[in-house]
C-alpha cells in the first residue's frame, strides 16, 4: 500500500486513495493530525505526537518540535543526553504515521508520497527522503506541498483550464505555487516561498509583545529554555483564540505566579505587519515567473493552519482583490493531495487520465569568470543553466569559453541558488576538463545539465574540438531507492539530451521555413527570415512550452503563405 504523508512543521497527517477519493487516517487517539513532536520521558522511552507536544512547556530539554526547519542542515537537537539529527526526529514522526495507517488499513504500508515545501533545496529534499527510509518507507516521490494542495482542491477534476494559485502558510514555512491543468496534465507553472516564515514567527510576535508588557518582571530567556517554551505555548493559545475573537488573554504560570495580559486583534495585526509584508514578495515572484496576472487566476486557495488567522486572510484578500477559497480544511489539504498522488503512483483507474509535472525549485548553474569594463577578471559569478521553475525532468546546455591564453583546463563548479555570486549559493560538486592550448576565447566547452524529479542531476561536459567528455553525477548517495534504480533513471534522462533544434518536429519546421525562404523573394522572403530568426532564438532558450507555442504559431503563418498542403 502506498500512502500520502504531509510531514509538517507543526502537525503531520497521513491519507490514502480509496474508491475514487482521498481519505485521512486517524491516529491512535482518533485525531486526524499528529503533532510533529518528539520527547523522551523519565524512563528513556520516546514519545511521539500529542504526548510529546504536551511535555514541551514542562520538559523543553527533553522535547523537540519544529525540527523540520533544520532539515538538510548539520544542526543537532538534544533530547536529554542524546543528540538527534532533524531527519532522525522526522523519521520517528513518519514511523508513527506509518503504524497508524497500518492499523487503520489492516495491512502493511510499504511506500509513501511525502510532501515538502516548494522552496526546499536539494539538501532539504534529500534529508526528507532519508527520513522516510529510516521510517521503513520506500519514498515513491516527494511532492511540493502547494501542488498537493491543488490536487486536494480538485484541480484535476475542473473543466476550466486556468491558472490556480495555492497560498500555503504552515507552522514553519510559506509557499506559493501557480498550478495549471491542461489536457490531463497538472503543471506547476511557478513556485516561490520562504523557509523561515510560518505560524511560529507569529507566535514570536506575541512573545515579544508579552515581554514588553511584563518588562522587569521576567528574566531573559532564549528558545529551548523552560520559560520561553511556557511563553511559546501561551502565544500559540492566544494566537488561535484571536482567530475567533477580537481580544484574547495571554496567560501563563511561571515560578508559582500567574501572568496575564490582554492582546487585541488590532495590536497583534500592527506587530505582525512586517511578517505580512514578507508574504508579498513570494506571491509577486511566482506571478512574475509564471507570466501570470492576478486577473487570470481562477482560484486562490488557502492551505496551512496559519492561514486561519484573520490578519492573513485579510492580507490575501487585499493582495488579490477577492476572497480566497477555504472549502478544504487547511490542515488536511496537503495530506489529501499527497494521497491523490499516491493513487497516481498506484495507477488507480480513477486517475488514469491525470499526469503531474513539477518544477525545479532553485536555479542550477556553474561558477564562471567574466571580464569587467576595464579588462580585469571577476571570478565566482553564477551562470544559470536550468533556471528555477523549469518543468522537470529537463535538460539544458550552455557553451563556455577559455579566459586565458594557453589555458589547459576548464573547471566547472556546480551550484544551486539564485544569488549573483556563487559564494552565496549552495555548492554541489565540480569537475575539470582538459582543453587545447590556444588563445583565450578560441576553445569552448558545452556544459549540459539534466535533472529529474528524484533529485538526480547529470552534468555532461564536452569539448567539441577534441571530442573529450566528462560526466558528473550529483544525487543523494544515502537514498537507497534512487541508488538501486540509478541506471533506469539515467536511461530515462538520456532521451532528454537532445537540443531542441535537433528534435524532429523542430528540425522539420526549420527545414520548411528555410525552403520557404529560398522559394520566395522581396517582402515575403524578409518576413519568413524574421520568422526563422524568432524561432531560432526561442530554440536557443530551450523552454519546451515556449518552443511548442512558437512552433504552432510559425507553422500557422507558413500555412498562410504556402497553403496547408505542405503540412
Amino acid at each position: 500500500m502506498i500512502v500520502g504523508i504531509d510531514l509538517g512543521t507543526t502537525n503531520s497527517a497521513v491519507a490514502y486513495w480509496d474508491a475514487g477519493e482521498a481519505r485521512l487516517v486517524p491516529n491512535s487517539l482518533g485525531q486526524l493530525v499528529t503533532p510533529s513532536a518528539v520527547s523522551i520521558d523519565d524512563d528513556g522511552e520516546l514519545l511521539v505526537g500529542l504526548p510529546a507536544r504536551e511535555r514541551q512547556p514542562t520538559h523543553p530539554d527533553r522535547t523537540a518540535t519544529a525540527f523540520k526547519r533544520y532539515m538538510g542542515t548539520s544542526r543537532k537537537l538534544k533530547l536529554g543526553r542524546k543528540e538527534y539529527a532533524p531527519e532522525d526526529l522526522s523519521a520517528l514522526v513518519l514511523a508513527s504515521l506509518k503504524r497508524d495507517a497500518e492499523v487503520h488499513l489492516g495491512g502493511p504500508v510499504t511506500g509513501a508520497v511525502i510532501t515538502v515545501p516548494a522552496y526546499f533545496n536539494d539538501k532539504q529534499r534529500r534529508a526528507t527522503r532519508r527520513a522516510g527510509e529510516l521510517a521503513g518507507l520506500k519514498v515513491e516521490r516527494l511532492i511540493n506541498e502547494p501542488t498537493a494542495a491543488a490536487l486536494a482542491f480538485g484541480i484535476h477534476q475542473r473543466a476550466v483550464e486556468e491558472p490556480f494559485l495555492v497560498f500555503d502558510l504552515g507552522g514553519g514555512t510559506f509557499d506559493v505555487s501557480l498550478v495549471e491543468m491542461f489536457e490531463g496534465i497538472i503543471e506547476v507553472r511557478a513556485s516561490a516561498g520562504d523557509n523561515r516564515l510560518g505560524g511560529e514567527d507569529f507566535n514570536r510576535v506575541l512573545i515579544d509583545f508579552a515581554r514588553e508588557k511584563l518588562a522587569g518582571v521576567l528574566p531573559e530567556t532564549h528558545e529551548g529554555e523552560a520559560l520561553y517554551e511556557v511563553m511559546r505555548d501561551a502565544a500559540e493559545r492566544a494566537r488561535r483564540a484571536l482567530s475567533e475573537a477580537d481580544e484574547a488573554p495571554y496567560r501563563f504560570v511561571w515560578d508559582g505566579r500567574e501572568h496575564r495580559i490582554a492582546v487585541t486583534a488590532d495590536a497583534f495585526a500592527e506587530r505582525a505587519e512586517p511578517l505580512i509584508e514578507r508574504l508579498r514578495e513570494p506571491v509577486l515572484r511566482s506571478l512574475r515567473d509564471g507570466s501570470t496576472k492576478v486577473g487570470e487566476l481562477s482560484e486562490i486557495v488557502l492551505v496551512g493552519g496559519a492561514t486561519r488567522m484573520p490578519i492573513v486572510r485579510k492580507a490575501v484578500t487585499r493582495m488579490f482583490g477577492r476572497f480566497p477559497d477555504t472549502t478544504v480544511h487547511p490542515d488536511h489539504a496537503v495530506a489529501l493531495g499527497a494521497a491523490v498522488q499516491a493513487g497516481l503512483k498506484r495507477r488507480d483507474a480513477d486517475l488514469d487520465e491525470v499526469r503531474l509535472t513539477d518544477v525545479c525549485p532553485f536555479t542550477l548553474g556553474v561558477g564562471i569568470s567574466e571580464r569587467d569594463a576595464r579588462g580585469g577578471r571577476r571570478d565566482g559569478i553564477f551562470s544559470p543553466i536550468i533556471e528555477r521553475n523549469t518543468v522537470i525532468p529537463a535538460s539544458r546546455v550552455q557553451r563556455y569559453f577559455t579566459m586565458i591564453d594557453n589555458q589547459e583546463t576548464i573547471r566547472l563548479e556546480v551550484y544551486q541558488g539564485e544569488a549573483r555570486h556563487v559564494v552565496d549559493n549552495v555548492w554541489l560538486g565540480q569537475l575539470d576538463i582538459p582543453v587545447p592550448r590556444k588563445p583565450a576565447g578560441e576553445v569552448g566547452v558545452d556544459c549540459r545539465f539534466t535533472y529529474d524529479t528524484s533529485g538526480l542531476l547529470e552534468v555532461d561536459v564536452s569539448v567539441p574540438e577534441t571530442e573529450i567528455s566528462q560526466q558528473l553525477l550529483i544525487y543523494d548517495r544515502d537514498d537507497a531507492a534512487l541508488a538501486a534504480n540509478l541506471d533506469a533513471r539515467r536511461e530515462a534522462l538520456a532521451a532528454l539530451k537532445v537540443h531542441p533544434r535537433d528534435q524532429a518536429a523542430n528540425a522539420a519546421l526549420l527545414a520548411r521555413a528555410n525552403r520557404c525562404y529560398e522559394g520566395y523573394l522581396g517582402e515575403t522572403r524578409d518576413y519568413v527570415g524574421s520568422l526563422l530568426s524568432h524561432f531560432e532564438s526561442v530554440l536557443a532558450n530551450q523552454d519546451p512550452r515556449e518552443i511548442e507555442s512558437a512552433r504552432t504559431e510559425i507553422a500557422r503563418r507558413l500555412d498562410e503563405i504556402e497553403g496547408e498542403q505542405f503540412l
